[in-house]
């Protein structure tokens, strides 16, 4: 099972690189397994360049008149590298509508020379053209025939929720899409009740994240606090709410130390903690199918891994917790939680890039259950208002 850029056990925390063979990459849980025990976790965010012959959808030419019933614009105020954002719902659209407003010369990503000029032209410019993104639909672009990591039916513990108490909770054991443009954003967040999360980029271009280990998650947290005062009076935990942002030149000044990657295709695991997600053009589908891991759910009868401090960031482009016990809904905090480690986020990629020239990007997966900046402050979030 074939890793790179790391040491034993990940002393550093730096974001590892796996490359399973197609065997390996039968067995989802054994995996997810493995990368652990090689110190994936330490990081907040690992990477996993699937097999060539691993095809999730054979084609993307039939998807223009799929519906994005409730696209957000995203408005975002602040200065020197700390923001909020908040969202206003607009009417709905094609996948193919979506596509030429992302591509349009008001909404397509600027001339770059790199991806450092694009990140200081993100960061400069955040307050300026509110983009489009095409969040929180449910439904998944995997081919039914599609055995692998199919985003929905990994059989992870969350499985149970369904299958014992009847209970659907979109995003969370079911997928959802999202379609992407040159500033939309994830702001940084926390997954509902610490569970994974899974992303995968369909097609697009490349996305980049930003992963604090979680080692270190809980400085992200007290520096938020520190410099979001309002908003953590209202509620400890606001930067679930997907509002804030902080730019990484101030976790520079503050020596809270975090690890970046750009990324073409890719399928993502969220740990529990604060990412960042700015979405280039094109296609995300994600959700969260991957309980917080109890003895035998995995295989080896291992413990269960519960909530702690873990950031992440992603920039271009809910879940429900579980006991090891297997009680979906317990009361509190489960028993043997207390002081375990944190789940990994994993992102799993192509080596190759899909052609950007022209693409929105999409993305698919098992995730938070809630869009950016859902919990924005009242009369944000505007249903039905023309672009």
């Amino acid at each position: 099972m074939g890793s790179e850029d790391h040491g034993a056990q990940n002393p550093s925390c730096k974001i590892m690189t796996f490359r399973p063979t197609m065997e390996e990459f039968k067995d989802f849980n054994k995996y997810v397994a493995y990368i652990e025990s090689q110190g994936a976790h330490r990081a907040g965010l690992a990477k996993i360049i699937p097999p060539k012959e691993w095809k999730p959808r054979q084609t993307y030419d039939d998807i223009d008149d799929v519906v994005i019933p409730a696209p957000i614009q995203q408005v975002v105020t602040g200065q020197s590298g700390l923001f909020t954002q908040y969202n206003i719902q607009k009417k709905a659209m094609t996948v193919g509508e979506y596509r030429r407003l992302a591509n349009s010369e008001k909404y397509c990503t600027p001339r770059h020379q790199d991806f450092d000029d694009l990140e200081r032209k993100y960061w400069k410019n955040l307050t300026f053209v509110s983009p489009i993104y095409g969040a929180d639909i449910s439904g998944s672009l995997y081919d039914d025939d599609v055995a692998q990591w199919n985003i929905g039916s990994l059989r992870t513990i969350l499985d149970m929720v369904e299958r014992e108490c009847g209970t659907i909770i979109e995003g969370v054991n079911t997928p959802y899409l999202y379609f992407g443009m040159w500033k939309t954003t994830f702001a940084w967040h926390t997954e509902d009740m610490d569970l994974y999360s899974i992303n995968y980029l369909h097609f697009g271009e490349p996305k980049s994240w930003y992963a604090i280990p979680p080692e270190h998650g809980k400085r992200l947290e007290r520096l938020a606090i520190g410099f979001f005062p309002g908003s953590s009076q209202g509620c400890d935990a606001f930067l679930r709410h997907k509002m804030t942002l902080i730019s990484p030149i101030i976790l520079k000044k503050y020596g809270i130390p975090f690890s970046r990657r750009e990324d073409c295709e890719l399928i993502q695991f969220t740990a529990p903690g604060s990412d960042l997600l700015v979405p280039g053009r094109g296609c995300d589908e994600r959700g969260l199918k991957l309980g917080n891991r109890g003895g035998g759910v995995w295989g080896g009868g291992r413990p269960a891994l519960g909530p702690g401090p873990s950031s992440g960031a992603l920039l271009r482009g809910g879940a429900q917790q579980v006991s090891p016990a297997g009680n979906p809904f317990p009361a509190g905090k489960p028993p043997g939680w207390e002081g375990l480690a944190c789940v990994p986020r994993v992102v799993l990629t192509r080596e190759m890039c899909p052609e950007p020239s022209g693409e929105a990007r999409a993305d698919s997966g098992l995730g938070s259950g809630g869009r950016p900046g859902e919990e924005a402050l009242p009369g944000t979030l505007v249903p039905e208002d023309p672009l």
